[in-house]
């Protein structure tokens, strides 16, 4: 599945995107996307079989899956 985790923070992209990457998932920090809306306007794209919520920075501030139709918000944090 592709995923996208947006965040409070860059610094919270940053750190997400490296441990993805040391947990073998093909992760990339990029812009977010025009549809979707973030505080620091960085974001983390990223595919696995499951949201890896466990590995995402505490400064998450929402997950998506991107899917043929768009964008489904799985998870956003206040």
């Amino acid at each position: 599945m592709n995923y996208i985790a947006t965040f409070y923070t860059q610094a919270a992209a940053l750190l997400t995107n490296r441990a993805l990457k040391k947990h073998g998932v093909q992760s990339k920090a990029g812009p977010v996307p025009r549809e979707l809306s973030s505080s620091c306007g960085t974001c983390v794209h990223y595919t696995a079989d499951a949201p890896m919520l466990e590995v995402l920075d505490e400064d998450l501030e929402s997950v998506y899956e991107k899917g043929p139709s768009g964008y489904k918000l799985l998870l956003h944090h206040e």
